[in-house]
């Protein structure tokens, strides 16, 4: 048992140090980035599109929060400005498939999926489903009442207090990273050498398989459900070097950890709203077994066709 410990341990502090190279700098750039004239200038930008997705100007400061930042941040903006109940919906399914798109999208990178398929893919699910909700849902036009304030942020000025916020938020996001990481290492390392994750793959193999992806995906979309797409790259990191997660399977994982993942923290972030959440949960959850389905029958399809040797009649 000692050593099973000591293994999780020490995957989970290699875990931490390569999301942690990424989640550092990014956070600490994007902290500055709030107390420079870009965040405001980007808001000026897409406020005159929210009209296109049933959004008013306002709505564009939530998105643009949550897209850079996180989701609290996205929550804070909502409670800020006064919307509709329709529109703290809509802007609650955009931002559960899009935000902190920075972080999330770039530790991708370390398990082979390429950035520009994962901003694509949250982007489109976000506006697709912001459409989709517009055009058939016809009620919530009363104004949003919520059972939370907007947390009060201390004003912060000169160069060196800003630098000095951006550090303590980047180290505070790696130690988040690490205090959900390394026991999760731990615990996976437990289930390894107790043959345990063996039966979890098997259980979850008709599920896997469903989405075009192999058994041993299983516990990245597991670790990705539960935990967030941060985390479950920490897991696939560790899946691609010992269980030869191939990146078609990595991919299609990461599409599905696009549109549904950690669905606990990312549903009740949203019950102060007063929104209907097991709606919201729901619309994750399909659009996510629908479109990784799609993308991975699209996938093998295309093989089948390559593998397939063509015959010439003469």
């Amino acid at each position: 048992m000692l050593q099973t410990l000591k293994t999780g341990l020490l995957s989970g502090l290699k875990t931490t140090w390569t999301l942690g190279k990424i989640i550092f700098p990014i956070t600490l750039l994007i902290t500055i980035l709030q107390y420079t004239p870009i965040l405001p200038w980007i808001i000026k930008i897409i406020s005159p599109l929210m009209g296109m997705i049933g959004l008013s100007g306002d709505a564009a400061i939530p998105i643009v929060l949550g897209n850079f930042l996180n989701l609290y941040a996205g929550i804070a903006g909502i409670l800020s400005v006064d919307l509709t109940v329709k529109e703290v919906f809509i802007i609650a399914v955009m931002l559960s498939f899009a935000h902190n798109l920075f972080i999330e999208s770039s530790v991708a990178i370390k398990v082979g999926v390429r950035i520009w398929v994962m901003i694509v893919v949250r982007v489109g699910l976000a506006i697709l489903s912001a459409i989709f909700i517009n055009l058939f849902w016809h009620g919530g036009h009363q104004p949003a009442h919520y059972s939370a304030m907007a947390p009060v942020q201390e004003s912060i000025t000169g160069v060196w207090p800003v630098i000095l916020d951006g550090i303590e938020k980047a180290a505070l996001g790696v130690y988040k990273l690490a205090e959900i990481v390394i026991p999760l290492m731990i615990g996976i390392q437990i289930l390894k050498d107790l043959q345990l994750l063996k039966i979890f793959s098997r259980w979850m193999a008709p599920v896997t398989r469903l989405l075009g992806m192999k058994e041993n995906t299983s516990t990245t979309l597991a670790a990705g459900l539960f935990f967030g797409l941060a985390y479950g790259a920490g897991v696939m990191i560790q899946a691609v070097q010992e269980d030869g997660v191939s990146k078609k399977d990595a991919t299609l994982a990461f599409i599905f950890l696009c549109g549904c993942h950690a669905v606990v923290e990312d549903t009740l972030i949203f019950v102060p709203l007063g929104i209907p959440v097991i709606y919201l949960l729901l619309v994750r959850l399909f659009t996510a077994i629908i479109l990784t389905f799609i993308v991975g029958f699209i996938w093998n399809r295309m093989n089948f066709q390559k593998s397939t040797p063509t015959t010439i009649e003469g």
